[in-house]
This record gives C-alpha cells, sequence and structure tokens, in this order.
C-alpha cells in the first residue's frame, strides 16, 4: 500500500537537493536516510534530509545535480507501508483507511468517502452523495469524527456544503 508523503518542490543549490513539500506528520520517519520513497515509476533512497529556512530539503542518491533534480518538480512522493500499519498521531490517517468510510450527518448516513485530495494548505475529502461528487474541507470543525473502526465520518452539515441547492446565495 503506497501512501502520499511529500511533493517535489524547486531545485535547492546545484548538487541536486529538492525542497520538498511535507504532506505526512511523520517527516522524521518517512525521510530518514536510507529509507526508500517512490517518485513517479521509480525508487528513490533519502542520503540526506535536513530543514532549511522552514522547509524540508532532501538529497537522493540517485538524483545527482541541480539538472537531475528540477526533471522531477512537482512530482509527488509516496512511502509503501503495511495496509495494518497506522500513523503515531491518533488525529492521523492514511487515504487507505478513509476511503470506504461512510459519510454521516448525525446519525443519518447521506454519502461515502471516494477520495483525499491533498492540497498545499489542507486536505479534502471527495464524498459520493447519491450521483454527485462533493468535496468536504478535512478540518475538525467540519469533520468532527473520524471513527475508522466503526466505519464513519461525521460530518457537520453547513448550508449550502452537502446540497448546493441550499446554498446562500448574495443578491
Amino acid at each position: 500500500m503506497q501512501v502520499v508523503i511529500g511533493r517535489i518542490g524547486r531545485a535547492h543549490g546545484i548538487r541536486g537537493e529538492l525542497n520538498v513539500d511535507i504532506r505526512t506528520d511523520e517527516p522524521e520517519r518517512r525521510f530518514a536516510p536510507g529509507s526508500s520513497v517512490i517518485c513517479g515509476s521509480r525508487t528513490l533512497t533519502i542520503a540526506s534530509a535536513r530543514h532549511h529556512s522552514g522547509r524540508l530539503v532532501v538529497a537522493f542518491k540517485e538524483i545527482p545535480d541541480r539538472n537531475a533534480a528540477e526533471a522531477i518538480h512537482g512530482t509527488i512522493l509516496e512511502a509503501v507501508v503495511d495496509p495494518h500499519d497506522v500513523p503515531v498521531d491518533p488525529d492521523e490517517f492514511y487515504d487507505h483507511q478513509l476511503v470506504g468510510l461512510q459519510a454521516r450527518v448525525g446519525d443519518v448516513v447521506v454519502g461515502a468517502v471516494t477520495g483525499i485530495i491533498h492540497g498545499p494548505h489542507q486536505d479534502t475529502l471527495t464524498v459520493r452523495i447519491d450521483e454527485r461528487e462533493v468535496f468536504v474541507p478535512f478540518v475538525t470543525e467540519i469533520v468532527p469524527v473520524v471513527d475508522v473502526v466503526g466505519g464513519f465520518v461525521t460530518i457537520n452539515e453547513i448550508e449550502g456544503l452537502l446540497d448546493p441547492a441550499r446554498a446562500e446565495t448574495s443578491e
């Protein structure tokens, strides 16, 4: 099973180092020297990882220079995890744990989680409701309960979130 752990940003210097936008709450674990990550269709080995000016700067053994680094700019990084593995933080989840969970408003099942979009500032759940796909910001104020064992997430109904026809309009 693969989980998203980051996205390759700009090249850093001339020796093949890259800025990485972190998409995991376990960067020390996922970007530890010697560990492997999947970058598109290839596997890369972490040579080093350090923080510089609030960013994670990573060097890969297979990326020797700036030209090679620039060639993978924008690529998603993934790690292979055991399907039964869970994040250390109880408030964090792997995508595969969320996909398929019932989406509830109160005790009423309204749909099912079909995917997760990893944005630069927050994640978004995609929820299938009837024949529509709805995007739900994955923040505690809107999704206060995630019960993987129970098989559901609870969504706080905000006018127009799950039913766009009921959205407020300013006129």
